[in-house]
């Protein structure tokens, strides 16, 4: 039974830390006729948002697999699980889920030159952590699925889970160019934020896989759309970015005159 959960847990991570920025220059200058392009086509070619699928096909694996496993297999290893670790309480996950951004925006405050300005790495921070949630919180009301220990009605998907992983990949983008160990780090802990979340019988592994894939895609939708969104800001006076809260949520408000 030991090794059963054991690999459980290796699929797990080794599907979660799989993941491969590979992201292709956009070259703006093969855009015209006559293979010149003007200062404002490459300003528009280099603002225009590029859509990259490469970057969304494991979030979609993980998203797919947490509704594959929803229902009978996530019941299944919620038992196991429980006969392993009754009882099992720790608030590692609690704190561990915001260390990849908190790392990620360390390095960037400290001087350490990563993909983007630290500016910018916090712009880019509060976004996909906005969109993430966002979608989180709307499909936990939405769904209503009970907790494994019965404890609330708001278990699909993992909120933790969705911001671990969305911590990791702004990781990643920022400095796994710099050292695979950034990715690496990033993405463990984001996948024992997810396995505590099982353990302590708060989630089913449908409600982790499915966080994973919401944290991850969110975070690629971002990086894509933000060259065309600090564009946007910047070209236009009369454009404001405020942060939203109302009882139990937040996210932020993009406000431009056209």
């Amino acid at each position: 039974m030991k090794q059963q959960r054991v690999q459980w847990f290796l699929i797990i991570f080794l599907s979660y830390t799989s993941l491969v920025q590979a992201q292709a220059p956009v070259n703006p200058a093969d855009s015209t006729s006559a293979g010149r392009a003007t200062p404002s086509e490459l300003l528009a070619a280099s603002t225009r948002p590029a859509f990259r699928p490469k970057a969304f096909i494991l979030p979609a694996a993980l998203m797919t697999a947490g509704l594959l496993t929803q229902g009978h297999l996530s019941r299944q290893v919620e038992r196991e699980v429980v006969k392993q670790f009754p009882g099992f309480r720790s608030p590692v996950d609690n704190y561990l889920q915001f260390a990849p951004t908190v790392v990620m925006l360390g390095l960037g405050a400290a001087g350490v030159k990563g993909k983007h300005r630290f500016g910018d790495q916090l712009v880019l921070a509060v976004l996909a952590n906005s969109v993430a949630q966002g979608i989180t919180t709307t499909l936990k009301f939405a769904v209503s699925y009970p907790r494994p220990d019965q404890n609330g009605h708001q278990s699909f998907p993992s909120g933790h889970t969705t911001s671990a992983f969305t911590g990791a990949t702004l990781l990643a983008h920022e400095y796994g160019g710099r050292s695979g160990w950034y990715s690496f780090a990033g993405y463990a802990a984001a996948t024992t934020v997810g396995g505590f979340r099982i353990i302590k019988n708060r989630h089913w592994l449908a409600d982790v896989l499915f966080g994973a894939g919401v944290g991850i895609a969110s975070t690629e939708a971002v990086y894509q759309l933000y060259p065309w969104l600090k564009h946007l800001v910047v070209r236009r006076k009369q454009t404001v970015l405020l942060p939203v809260y109302q009882g139990s949520w937040g996210g932020v408000c993009l406000t431009s005159v056209f």
